[in-house]
């Protein structure tokens, strides 16, 4: 846990003892801030689950960007998602690091019913799916070679066969995930599909909601941290999961990422910000300051060509953070990935916190966790294109970002350009950079849905 009590006693005893004229002349710019808009709650406690990619708030954290903002944060790592987001909801939280799922999840009432929403997208990519050496050894009979090395990227199709052996021989074939709501699952479900291997339905008007329904392979649920030990115990065949937990499978010898979730959807929207919508509509200045912290961490995170990340290396492996070793988190968040070991590849978007406007909250973006909870049976019957839109604008507040950003270039401490347009609609242009090459438009969800060959369609019921 980290705690500012100490720093924050220390500041307001020194404004304290210094007079309105002096503290305006000898006070960071933030002091001046918050002396001209009010805050409504300048402590606040943030959790987050053991990954890289909650590296935004660490940096806010460490940098002092929090108390920039006139803002008392600790930062409190949490057991599993669903703790995370029920305190949260309950008000134990002011807000954490959630999947993106999470909020839009909550909001239509798979699972936990609430009113979630996010003003932040934290970062892209940052996922991969491993597999056990066992696994690996026969995949890799069907995958393409060059120069002695797999050909990336390594489709669904090399493990149908391996699927069809354990079948063949009574046995099941188990995968894990974090969450049901997770972009882990949604990612390991489009590339299995896209490979002809059917990852299950979930039917919760049956009272089914195990995702299992019909599936080639068993996808269920493990926290990131124990999925390593999870696939080496046997209990699992493979994971789909963020880092440092796939490259933790390398460094010891249990296991093989096949592929990156970059390779799956290339630049795709990962973890955001979220908070209920009770605690947003009460404490607005906050919020905003909350977000404008969090978008110089991105900043500093990515730029100079991501000249800081070694550093950051260094503050996410401390056991207060995501606790792993060095060496295995700069795997990743240095711009590499080792997928057999020593066949280390650059990928310098594996991490992306705020190029190709990462952190913005767009609607599109909503909507493709939105398609993929109907695709798959977590929302149970057929929705209208309407529908899609409503939901995406009662969660996602790219008016709360937009806010924040305008702030940040008014205080010079980023520029226009850094940002949207503020004609900026809420969608992404159309794109087709996936795995199995379909094109994703946020503006048509369900004639995005009827593409799939694997899935339910805009109409179907189970």
């Amino acid at each position: 846990m980290q705690n500012f009590t100490a720093r924050r006693s220390l500041l307001k005893k020194t404004l304290a003892g210094l007079g309105c004229a002096a503290v305006m002349l000898l006070s960071p710019l933030s002091v001046q801030i918050a002396q001209a808009a009010e805050l409504e709650k300048e402590e606040l406690k943030l959790g987050f689950i053991k990954l890289t990619d909650m590296a935004p708030l660490a940096i806010a954290y460490e940098k002092g960007f929090f108390e920039d903002e006139g803002l008392y944060v600790t930062l409190e790592a949490q057991a599993n998602w669903k703790v995370l987001l029920d305190r949260v909801i309950d008000g134990e939280l002011d807000g954490a690091h959630m999947l993106a799922g999470q909020p839009l999840g909550a909001t239509i009432g798979f699972g936990t019913k609430a009113d979630v929403v996010t003003a932040f997208s934290m970062d892209l990519n940052g996922n991969g799916i491993t597999m056990s050496n066992a696994v690996w050894e026969e995949m890799k009979k069907h995958v393409p070679m060059a120069d002695g090395k797999p050909v990336h990227p390594i489709k669904a199709d090399a493990l149908k066969p391996v699927i069809e052996q354990y079948k063949a021989a009574g046995k099941p074939f188990n995968l894990g995930m974090v969450f049901p709501v997770s972009t882990h699952n949604y990612e390991l479900r489009y590339w299995l599909a896209a490979g002809g291997i059917n990852p299950g339905y979930y039917a919760p008007a049956k009272g089914d909601i195990s995702g299992t329904l019909n599936a080639d392979a068993l996808l269920s649920v493990t926290p990131p941290p124990q999925m390593p030990s999870t696939m080496e115990a046997g209990t699992i065949n493979g994971y789909s999961v963020g880092e440092p937990w796939n490259q933790q499978a390398v460094f010891k010898g249990i296991g093989v990422p096949v592929i990156t979730d970059y390779e799956i959807w290339k630049n795709n929207p990962e973890k955001v910000l979220g908070v209920s919508k009770a605690w947003a509509d009460a404490n607005p200045e906050t919020h905003k300051r909350l977000v404008k912290a969090l978008i110089r961490a991105g900043m500093w995170l990515d730029e100079n060509d991501n000249a800081n990340r070694q550093e950051a290396v260094e503050i996410l492996s401390r056991p207060e953070y995501v606790g792993a070793d060095a060496k295995v988190i700069a795997n990743s968040m240095t711009g590499t990935f080792e997928y057999e070991k020593g066949d280390t590849r650059a990928v310098p978007d594996f991490n992306v916190f705020f190029r190709y406007n990462a952190t913005y909250p767009y609607y599109s973006d909503a909507i493709w966790y939105l398609t993929q909870m109907r695709r798959w049976g977590q929302v149970g019957d057929a929705k209208p294109d309407s529908w899609y839109f409503d939901v995406a604008k009662r969660v996602y507040l790219p008016e709360v970002y937009m806010s924040a950003a305008a702030e940040l270039v008014k205080e010079g401490k980023a520029k226009a350009e850094d940002f949207p347009a503020a004609s900026e609609e809420g969608f992404r242009a159309p794109s087709n950079e996936f795995i199995d090459g379909l094109t994703y438009d946020g503006r048509k969800p369900n004639e995005y849905i009827n593409q799939f060959k694997i899935g339910l369609k805009p109409d179907s019921v189970l």
